[in-house]
């Protein structure tokens, strides 16, 4: 998810630094705002789970599952847990990107209508 979320997010870097330099508008037209604004929300969405999904894990890999042989594979495997805690950060900082983009669109969209 974090691959597919990066790819967008150059794919809109790219985009609007490309307008920029050409002087144009950003954003063309109310229908690339919805468009934009609903990506954006899917996108910040998906990251939110993905982070819960990872801070889960996480959870179980440092305490270990008590009804079963599982061990705390954070004793064995340090850099594998610390892996996993960027990651989860990395999400909450996309998402937080994402919600910032998402407000930004939609103070675009207000001031149009």
């Amino acid at each position: 998810m974090s691959a597919i979320a990066a790819a967008y997010s150059l794919l809109q870097l790219l985009n609007t630094r490309s307008r920029l330099l050409k002087n144009a508008p950003v954003i063309l037209s109310r229908r690339q705002a919805w468009l934009i604004l609903a990506a954006d929300q899917i996108f910040a969405y998906a990251m939110v789970s993905a982070g819960s999904a990872a801070s889960g894990i996480t959870n179980l890999n440092r305490t270990g599952i008590n009804h079963t042989a599982l061990p705390n594979f954070c004793k064995a495997l340090p850099s594998f847990c610390d892996h996993i805690a960027v990651s989860i950060a990395f999400a909450c900082f996309n998402f937080v990107s994402f919600a910032a983009s998402s407000l930004q669109i939609v103070t675009w969209l207000s001031s149009k209508s």
